[in-house]
């Protein structure tokens, strides 16, 4: 269960008394701070990484990511800022390029409780895309889904 655009404390509190366990992007930071403190796994709009900022105006997905208060990277409306926010995250917060990775695979598997993918390890699916950058922009080059080559 998720909660979705929590903006005031109270808004968390009702989603933690309902039983989420993920927060989808909270507005502003006192509800990203509280779902921290409450073990909610924080979602956050790789477009706002992108931007610099939200485009409604609500909390900056980088400010969140300067006090550790996001786990999970969604492209909501822009799928190719899934593949691009890892590296702002690594260029300008310095968090490693595995850790900001993660952000858009394997943290998101483990909340979804789908153990099989989300990371490079024996056993796992080996969903891979591999990506050059062209200046600091990634650009897919390769996809693979079950270790198979797709375009």
């Amino acid at each position: 269960l998720a909660s979705h655009d929590d903006t005031t404390e109270e808004h968390v509190k009702m989603a933690v008394a309902a039983g989420a366990t993920l927060s989808e992007f909270p507005c502003t930071l006192d509800a990203a701070r509280l779902a921290h403190r409450n073990n909610l796994k924080t979602i956050a709009g790789a477009p706002n990484v992108v931007r610099g900022g939200s485009m409604a105006g609500n909390a900056s997905a980088l400010d969140f990511a300067r006090q550790g208060l996001f786990d999970i990277l969604s492209y909501d409306y822009m799928p190719v800022s899934l593949v691009h926010a890892p590296f702002i995250l690594n260029d300008e917060l310095g968090i490693p390029l595995p850790d900001a990775v993660a952000m858009a695979s394997g943290n998101v598997a483990d909340a979804l409780g789908f153990h099989d993918r989300g990371e490079i390890a024996p056993g796992k699916r080996a969903d891979l895309v591999r990506v050059t950058l062209a200046g600091d922009v990634p650009v897919v080059r390769e996809v693979w889904r079950r270790g198979a080559r797709v375009s």
